[in-house]
């Protein structure tokens, strides 16, 4: 059984008046992420932990933002096109779990839907996936709401092909 597992991190700036996605869901507050995506630092580090587990470099690789074919990307098509990459090497998934680190808003009202996004785009069962949310207790960019980010660890299975 080839068992592969993978991190991920992501990082974005906030800034007043845009919109804030998560988790392929947009949730209210007054700042947003800056990006060349829509920002979703939830499914860019999914993204990079499944690519590193399959040895498939990373979303910059794949998905550059220098490149006008991802300005202003909806993430889960990223996620969508992450996974079909994984799959040609004949990867699964097991498990996704995931930490959004940010000061406000509280978001845990809204996990049971981003885990729910997360699985129809996938074709996953809700159960593999886990989302957490978590402050730096005032600490550091988060902590001043200058920024949020994003850690995913997937566990990832050879099928037989």
């Amino acid at each position: 059984m080839d068992l592969r597992i993978g991190h991920g991190f992501d990082v974005h700036r906030l800034e007043d008046g845009l919109k804030l996605t998560l988790g392929g869901i947009i949730v209210p507050h007054t700042k947003g992420c800056f990006a060349h995506s829509d920002g979703d630092v939830l499914i860019h580090a999914i993204c990079d932990a499944l690519l590193g587990a399959a040895a498939m470099r990373d979303i910059g690789f794949h998905f550059p933002d220098t490149s006008n074919e991802f300005k202003n990307i909806d993430s889960k098509i990223l996620l969508k096109r992450t996974y079909e990459l994984i799959k040609t090497k004949n990867y699964k998934i097991v498990n996704i779990d995931s930490t959004i680190c940010l000061q406000r808003p509280k978001i845990q009202q809204y996990i049971p839907q981003m885990i729910q996004i997360l699985s129809e785009t996938l074709h996953e069962d809700s159960e593999k996936i886990s989302i957490k949310a978590t402050t730096t207790e005032k600490l550091g960019f988060v902590g001043n709401e200058e920024g949020i980010s994003a850690h995913a660890v997937v566990l990832i299975q050879k099928t037989i092909k």
